[in-house]
């Protein structure tokens, strides 16, 4: 690809996803546009078992449908105790049509009685470029599970997944306190570094 990639479309319905996105490339000169503003279809099936399969999977059905760069993300929480669970099915955790206070629900039950409360937070990005080039970056943040909902900041997982440093949970914390610190953030800076690295930043 020549020139830069100062245009990008989000492959993804979340709303709440697209506002953290949009915090964290703010200030890179590279706007993001939501996929249905873009004219681009989102629903696609993810049967990958891994992370980055699924974030291809989504990159890949989006960038069929504009000549503009494509990021997608996958992501999660894996919880120690549950031998990574929820992980690549965090969104759909408690069931296909379920919701944030369904699959926390659920993952508080999971976690009744049970002393190791470790959990970490992952994400994938997937940037497809025009031509067809595809480039991943990785993200991870870790934490512990509360053992009860707190704040209502931020979306999924977040009114549970506790941050010593912060002595709350990213539901509690501010926009900025999270995203200091976030598992997207660390994919998103990776993102940008790699972009940077090719000359493609604006």
């Amino acid at each position: 690809m020549t020139g830069t990639v100062d245009r990008v479309v989000l492959a993804t319905s979340n709303r709440g996803k697209l506002a953290d996105f949009q915090h964290l490339f703010a200030d890179t000169g590279i706007e993001l546009v939501a996929a249905d503003e873009a004219g681009v279809d989102v629903d696609v099936e993810e049967t990958g078992v891994t992370f980055e399969a699924n974030a291809l999977i989504k990159a890949r059905h989006a960038a069929e449908a504009t000549r503009l760069p494509v990021l997608a993300d996958d992501s999660g929480l894996a919880v120690n105790a549950l031998d990574g669970a929820p992980g690549v099915w965090s969104a759909r955790y408690a069931g296909p049509a379920c919701d944030d206070d369904a699959n926390n629900e659920k993952l508080l039950a999971a976690l009744e009685g049970v002393a190791d409360r470790a959990a970490a937070f992952v994400c994938v990005l997937a940037l497809i470029l025009p031509g067809g080039e595809e480039i991943l970056t990785h993200g991870r943040c870790e934490g512990e599970i509360a053992d009860s909902v707190r704040g209502t900041n931020g979306f999924g997982y977040d009114s549970l997944f506790f941050r010593r440093d912060l002595g709350q949970t990213f539901g509690e914390a501010s926009v900025e306190e999270k995203a200091a610190r976030s598992h997207r953030a660390a994919a998103v800076g990776a993102m940008i570094e790699e972009l940077r690295r090719r000359g493609l930043t604006p």
